[in-house]
């Protein structure tokens, strides 16, 4: 963006507080922030500019090569031109003219891609895409007044479906190292043979099946640590963020779940949940062992002694995994407070009492057993037709939870009426599933090659993959529908387009081009058809499965044997098809992961990926990505409290796309009386269009309503080829209502702020023109980009915005009281108020 009418100013080191600077890419130590001293009336202005999905760099946000960070890390922190480093410092002096025509505030960028996509390490978190998906479906819950039982019970029934996929997920480590690879293979000599480095395992000591067992446990025991890591470490990083202390919840906060102080403050639950994952994923790798022990020792001629150990601690391990289930169905979150307490006791008995079992439980297999065999499968088909099997139950239960609570306050707007949530967590255990499948089925051909010696997988995950087929077709019926339908609006939209054009000269050929740009734009709002005709067929297909391995116990083409030619032919090709579709998928995963591991540019690819999924709290799965957004909305609230309180400025926070929701959740942790002087201004927002109407609990139009109400003034930018952002449709009969109720607001909090201001617009300009130009001009006498999504700043309408927001903000805000001396505050050491100022939200 232009800084016309900016003097230049020499380079001085950063007065703000926090950490070290950056100044064309050479650190520099940071002074200590001096308080404010009486600034002047217009005082500084200052635009915060919160970037969307995908990153970029403090150079393209501020328009200026030279750029320096004034606060935060290598992870995320905001950064300023180096021109205006001192820029409140030089209005105090004098130096030049403040920012008070409205024209050219200061700018700083909030730079949090790293947040997504840092290291090559994040390439892994591919492995964790069904705990992600889990997560998501906990914060789809429809919007609801007085059914709090419900409201429980549907985070409940997330947090067990999360729970289920953990247990998956080791089983399914399990069926690879335990089952095709200890037991069946190195349990068969051609197997073995054709595999030396099974060899140890044929003969001597490890010869033995229960001591193979043991040994391979490691595998998903390692599986299991590694996970625990993970998620410790970013538990650390992410959800161990302090944010600004609040003795009381934020007002609205019944309306607002985001403004509650302890919302962006989960890492109780987190570390709750975290024990009790980690210690179902250790009891999963006992029962594996145990239960092929057990099974022999209560045949015929068992060891009685043995038989007693095995029964007892099969009857301990179902006890401890009871346990474990009580721990997720107790308490949620802690979202009214900010909650410190850490349940240290817990934390260490449920990992380490599970590591004890799994410990017996290797002892006791390994125990000699003259005359064990292996030979067949372990006990696969049982485990994972009962996963899949509660999964079902649990899906149910929570749409019928969800339903109920739609119905008790109905929003039109909301995605499937209610039952996003179900219809997601239904796609994140199938979506497990598939990968849990996918590596069995590519291991067993693996071991087996063409021989057919083994068994194989379990029946079950064989019957899943025939039936996989089936939903790439229905998937492209429904993308032909929808695309024939966007085809035939393109006609409709072409009257629109020259009616945005008014006068101006054009070809068809471009009108078309951009009517196409529309119509394809249109079809974010189809997702929801998407994702409940895809939930619905999974479902059914699942069923399906699910039947026919419980009805026939065999292969669908062993099954199939002696039926129909047809019918026969049929259920050879879905079978085959089914595996290679797994296992192209399987490929493609592992190869996209690699690459991504490799390359930064596809590592972004899988951060924008990460951007949109996980922007919300670990409620459901503590192995989920993290989420960036506790580390991001505390470091937006602190900046902007500690900005207002120390320099009495104006501030207007500036968000695109994804930065627009980060934008909006730090405005509602923001105390009353210093929200009430913020100015919102957005652009290219998924606010309403996908928030809203997927996380209607949090994002819907009371939420919005509120938002709306609270802050200064808040305008939204928007086109009609954006496939992303949209109008957030508040405030839309005028501004006299909600301006009235935020002048209401604002006397309560103090009676400062809004007096002699003018009403605010509605929300939602009108929708601006892309291009800027339908044809040759002599403004645009080459033709102007198809912008859509990107470009909003350099559209002109978005300087006049925000010099009108700037414009209408309070002049003057009462300057802190210098509470040491007049000496400087310690970098880091948020800015304390006078009496009767806006708290600057530091606890």
């Amino acid at each position: 963006m232009s800084r016309a009418g900016r003097a230049r100013r020499t380079p001085r080191p950063p007065h703000v507080t926090g950490g070290a600077a950056v100044v064309s890419g050479q650190a520099t130590q940071s002074t200590p922030a001096p308080r404010a001293q009486n600034p002047p009336a217009d005082g500084a202005t200052l635009e915060l500019l919160v970037h969307g999905v995908g990153g970029t760099t403090p150079a393209e946000m501020l328009d200026d090569p030279r750029t320096v960070r004034v606060t935060g890390d290598g992870t995320a922190a905001v950064f300023r031109r180096a021109d205006d480093v001192d820029a409140e410092g030089a209005v105090r002096t004098g130096a030049t003219a403040p920012a008070g025509d409205g024209t050219a505030p200061v700018q700083e960028a909030y730079v949090w891609c790293n947040l997504t996509s840092g290291n090559g390490s994040r390439a892994l978190w591919l492995l964790l895409l069904p705990f992600m998906v889990v997560n998501l479906a906990h914060w789809m819950r429809p919007a609801a007044h007085g059914l709090g039982r419900a409201v429980r019970l549907h985070g409940t029934l997330v947090r067990l479906a999360g729970l289920s996929l953990t247990v998956l997920l080791v089983a399914a480590a399990c069926e690879v190292a335990l089952d095709l690879t200890a037991w069946q293979c190195a349990g068969t000599p051609a197997c073995a043979t054709a595999h030396s480095w099974l060899g140890f395992l044929t003969g001597g000591w490890w010869s033995a099946p229960g001591r193979r067992l043991a040994l391979a446990a490691v595998v998903p025991t390692a599986l299991t640590v590694l996970l625990w890591y993970l998620s410790h470490r970013t538990w650390s990083e992410y959800e161990s963020q302090q944010p600004p202390a609040a003795a009381e919840p934020q007002e609205g906060a019944e309306a607002t779940p985001l403004g509650r102080p302890g919302f962006w403050y989960g890492r109780r639950l987190v570390a709750r949940l975290r024990a009790a994952h980690t210690a179902a994923a250790l009891l999963t790798v006992a029962a594996a062992v145990t239960a092929a022990a057990a099974r022999h020792d209560r045949g015929p001629g068992g060891p009685a002694l043995l038989d007693l150990l095995g029964r007892l601690l099969e009857t301990t391990l179902a006890v401890a995994g009871l346990a474990v289930v009580a721990v997720v169905c107790r308490r949620g979150r802690s979202e009214h407070r900010i909650d410190h307490g850490l349940d240290a006791r817990l934390q260490r008995v449920l990992p380490l009492g599970a590591a004890a079992l799994l410990l017996l439980a290797l002892v006791y297999a390994s125990w000699s057993r003259p005359g064990w065999r292996s030979a067949g499968l372990l006990a696969g088909d049982a485990v994972f037709g009962a996963i899949c099997l509660v999964q079902g139950l649990l899906v149910v239960a929570l749409a019928a939870v969800a339903r109920t609570l739609h119905r008790s306050r109905p929003d039109p707007r909301a995605a499937l009426r209610g039952l996003a949530g179900p219809a997601v967590a239904l796609l994140a255990c199938a979506l497990g599933g598939v990968m849990s499948g996918g590596v069995a089925q590519r291991v067993a051909d693996w071991l087996d090659g063409r021989s057919g010696t083994l068994a194989g997988p379990p029946v079950v995950l064989t019957w899943q993959a025939s039936v996989i087929p089936l939903l790439p077709v229905v998937v492209l019926v429904l993308l032909a529908v929808l695309g024939h339908r966007a085809w035939r609006s393109v006609r409709g939209e072409i009257p629109a387009v020259l009616r945005d054009h008014p006068g101006e000269p054009h070809d068809p050929v471009r009108v078309r081009r951009v009517a196409r740009v529309r119509a394809l734009a249109a079809l974010t709002d189809r997702a929801p058809l998407i994702i409940g005709v895809v939930a619905a067929v999974t479902f059914l297909l699942g069923a399906g499965a699910l039947a026919g391995a419980l009805g026939t116990g065999r292969a669908p083409a062993d099954a199939a044997q002696g039926a129909p030619a047809p019918v026969e032919g049929l259920a050879e090709v879905a079978q085959a098809i089914g595996s290679w579709l797994i296992g192209l998928g399987f490929i493609l995963f592992v190869t996209f992961g690699r690459r991504a591991y490799r390359d930064a540019s596809a590592r972004r690819t899988i951060g924008i990926l990460w951007d949109v999924g996980t922007f919300w709290p670990r409620a459901a799965h503590p192995f989920a990505p993290p989420c960036y957004a506790e580390r991001a909305v505390p470091d937006l609230t602190w900046r902007m409290a500690t900005w207002t309180a120390a320099t009495g400025g104006r501030l207007v926070l500036s968000g695109h796309s994804q930065g627009s929701v980060l934008a909006a959740a730090a405005a509602w942790q923001l105390p009353a009386p210093v929200r009430a002087r913020v100015a919102l201004l957005t652009y290219g927002s998924p606010l309403e269009r996908l928030y809203g109407r997927w996380f209607p609990a949090h994002f819907g139009p009371e939420a919005l309503g509120r938002l709306h109400q609270e802050v200064d003034c808040w305008r939204n930018l928007h086109r009609r080829t954006d496939p992303i952002g949209g109008p957030v449709l508040v405030g839309e009969g005028g501004g006299k209502d909600t301006a009235d109720a935020a002048h209401a607001t604002d006397a309560a909090a103090g009676g400062a702020g809004h007096v002699g201001c003018p009403p605010c617009a509605p929300v939602d300009r009108e929708a601006l023109k892309d291009p800027l130009s339908l044809g040759r001009t002599a403004e645009h006498p080459l033709p102007s980009p198809i912008l859509g999504h990107g470009g909003y700043q350099a559209d002109p309408v978005f300087a006049e915005e925000r010099a009108a927001l700037l414009a209408r903000l309070p002049h003057g805000l009462p300057a802190p009281r210098d509470g040491g001396g007049g000496q400087d505050a310690p970098a880091g050491t948020p800015v304390s108020p006078a009496p009767g100022d806006p708290p600057g939200g530091a606890g």
